[in-house]
């Protein structure tokens, strides 16, 4: 790899790839790509795999990974740099987000539990990753009154979790209300962290 070139992994956490967030996530691919970076594209939307993890993390599952989720899992262990982009549905992410996280970071591939320890053994290090997040409440109410859940739970309980870090986030809010020079001004602001590989 050239010097600065980063392994991105965008994935689109909005089932529907017309949607702000699909847009967002095209841009930062786009941009990201004619920057030097070499950049793989998960649409969460195309992919095809149960929803539920039917027995949890229990070692005697005989649940099967789908073609789909093998292949996001060799996507994201090549990857230096992840990017989440969704929107903030009930202040969490899309149902289809949180079922791929529940399939994909499994034990022994994203982490692996410790006999006399309750804390993990992290096995995504040296990755960072950015979130995006869209909505239509303010910023501030999100993170103020409704203390960030769906940030949170990838952020800190899924992402630092596994030993992806450092993890930073960037909200879109009000959207319902924003004019097109708030898009274009969102949209810029993606186009310069792609460029960075940040």
């Amino acid at each position: 790899m050239k010097p600065n070139q980063q392994n991105i992994l965008v994935i689109l956490g909005h089932p529907n790839p017309g949607s702000l967030c699909g847009h967002l996530a095209e841009t930062y691919v786009n941009s990201a790509k004619q920057s030097g970076h070499i950049v793989n594209f998960i649409k969460l939307s195309e992919l095809k795999f149960d929803y539920n993890l039917y027995s949890g993390h229990k070692k005697d599952s005989t649940q099967i990974l789908e073609p789909d989720l093998i292949q996001s899992q060799k996507l994201i262990l090549a990857a230096d740099h992840l990017v989440f982009v969704f929107p903030s549905w009930w202040a969490s992410m899309p149902a289809i987000l949180k079922a791929w996280i529940d399939r994909v970071f499994l034990p022994g591939f994203s982490f692996k539990y410790r006999k006399n320890s309750p804390l993990p053994e992290k096995l995504l290090l040296n990755k960072t990753a950015r979130i995006f997040v869209t909505m239509d409440a303010p910023s501030w109410y999100y993170k103020w009154f409704n203390k960030s859940p769906g940030v949170h739970l990838l952020k800190f309980g899924t992402l630092e979790f596994c030993g992806v870090s450092p993890v930073k986030v960037t909200i879109f809010g009000q959207v319902r209300t924003r004019k097109q020079p708030d898009f274009l001004k969102w949209t810029k602001l993606v186009e310069s962290l792609a460029k960075q590989g940040k």
